[in-house]
């Protein structure tokens, strides 16, 4: 009898131990599966960072040099460059320029100037008469750079102001006569404090310790940095000085491919721990903006869960020990083990719907977008319509009416578009912006049916949503986009940047632009 019930316990034993085997094999499979998701949607999320900064220093530039050329265009830049002792074009000159700046958000200066650099009009009236750049040589070297700028703008990047000792992007742009002679060029100066702002602004809870910058590509010196001490120094790290020579060569040689983006490890040589850095090249200002975080910070998702797993198998090995002295609880353990399976699986399903899930209105986010991105895929005479909607100044809503209101004016809208287009998909891409994408026949009678439902969807979302804290009218910014193939978060880009430039949208005035017709 005891042979017998010797040879039973080694039996379970036996089984025990297969089950122990299997547990630690399922247990390490969930876990590498796990960890490598949670890093590469880290390292995604971190990619999205990037290029969102790097389209709001293409923006804050551009929006500068449409700026000067607008101030460029004006009558009275030519009359005083053509007659520069007229007294009536002196003053008629200064009075535009110091009414032209007015408008011009952290603005240093702008300015007319005769070919030789000898200031006609500025915004500070005690600069006219002076020559900015007396050294010949420099004058030279100005006016090749503007004449190979042709009608556009010459960039000279960001500098640290002689007159103010801040930092600011200096442009210039060559004025023209009737023979496409030059007779003079005006100047600008902004100061660079807008765009760190804006730079700064753009901050994620799961990344508040990184740090971003903008390298010169053809000094190796910090342009920009979210320290400012960092200001004009040479950064010194070989993964960036592999970049940027690489960038040297393809613009002065013409050797090699523009780099593009990516990402590489490097060691602080200061504290010692490895940090993961983001980059993105701005060829058309040569500049490479870089975003790095600690690699433990970036990775910590990963890491929480390696270690949660970890101690849960730690805790299977502890409960195989246990059953083999406790046989005859075999099944009360078993059961606690698959209650442990059970609550493993629920939250790897938690992290995945928390990685591309919007908490508050369970749309998908951005994330989500860049995923999804790849399979929007059409089949024959399909196409995609992607309905890009914005509320207008939403962050004043909050503020006049505190968050929680803010959140119904969110949650409503995502209820009224998914109300609207029941076979689209909504994802939440920003605080106060939502893009819904919809798979539609390639035809007129589908363009029809989508803008009917965009106008139905416009004419709730500007209806007045009830909050605890009063009544909230919403203003909607709605664009709409076509495509069948090459998609990608580009799209989010080209939408938000048609909403930013026309404003609110009018009822059944809604802005459409058709991508494939833009390639």
């Amino acid at each position: 009898m005891a042979n017998k019930n010797k040879k039973q316990s080694s039996a379970v034993n036996r089984i025990l131990l297969i089950q122990l085997v299997v547990m630690l094999v399922l247990l390490l499979i969930v876990t590498l599966f796990i960890s490598t998701r949670t890093r590469q949607n880290a390292r995604a999320h971190m990619a999205a960072l990037n290029d969102e900064r790097a389209i709001i220093i293409n923006n804050y530039v551009e929006n500068a040099e449409k700026t000067l050329v607008a101030f460029s265009h004006a009558k009275q830049v030519t009359d005083i460059l053509k007659n520069p002792t007229n007294e009536e074009f002196i003053e008629s000159a200064q009075y535009y320029t110091e009414e032209f700046s007015k408008d011009i958000p952290f603005l240093e200066g702008i300015y007319i100037s005769s070919w030789d650099t000898t200031v006609r009009a500025h915004t500070n009236p005690l600069v006219r008469g002076m020559v900015t750049i007396p050294d010949q040589t420099a004058q030279d070297q100005l006016h090749d750079a503007m004449t190979k700028a042709g009608r556009g703008v010459y960039n000279t990047g960001i500098i640290v102001s002689p007159a103010t000792g801040k930092q600011i992007i200096s442009m210039y742009k060559a004025v023209y006569d009737e023979n496409h002679k030059p007779i003079g060029l005006v100047g600008l100066g902004i100061f660079t404090e807008g765009l760190n702002r804006d730079l700064s602004s753009v901050v994620v809870e799961s990344l508040e310790n990184s740090v971003y910058s903008i390298v010169n590509a053809e000094t190796d010196r910090y342009a920009i940095h979210s320290n400012m001490d960092m200001f004009d120094r040479e950064h010194g790290i070989p993964e960036m000085l592999e970049l940027t020579l690489r960038a040297r060569e393809y613009i002065s040689l013409n050797k090699g491919e523009a780099p593009t983006e990516g990402r590489f490890e490097y060691r602080d040589e200061e504290d010692g721990k490895k940090y993961l850095c983001n980059w993105y090249y701005l060829e058309d200002h040569n500049w490479f903006l870089f975003i790095s975080d600690r690699k433990s910070e970036v990775y910590s998702l990963s890491n929480s869960m390696i270690v949660f797993l970890a101690i849960f198998g730690a805790l299977i090995c502890g409960l195989w020990v246990v059953f083999r002295l406790l046989n005859k609880r075999q099944e009360t353990i078993n059961s606690k083990l698959s209650s442990q399976i059970v609550k493993t699986e629920k939250t790897k399903e938690s992290l995945t719907t928390a990685m591309f899930k919007d908490i508050l209105t369970d749309a998908s986010n951005r994330v989500s977008f860049s995923v999804d991105a790849s399979n929007f895929v059409p089949s024959d005479n399909q196409c995609f319509y992607f309905v890009f909607v914005n509320i207008a100044e939403f962050s004043q809503i909050n503020s006049k009416y505190g968050n929680d209101a803010g959140d119904q004016v969110l949650l409503t809208s995502v209820e009224a578009l998914r109300k609207v287009f029941q076979d689209g998909t909504v994802y939440r891409t920003g605080s106060d912006e939502f893009i819904v994408v919809i798979p539609s026949e390639n035809s007129p009678e589908g363009y029809n049916s989508i803008i009917n439902m965009v106008n139905t969807a416009h004419a709730i979302l500007l209806s007045t949503v009830e909050t605890p804290s009063g009544n909230v009218t919403p203003g909607i910014k709605i664009a709409v986009a076509k495509k069948t193939s090459g998609i990608d978060t580009s799209v989010i880009s080209v939408l938000k940047d048609i909403t930013n430039r026309s404003g609110e949208t009018v009822f059944e005035q809604v802005q459409f632009i058709d991508l494939d017709q833009q390639l």
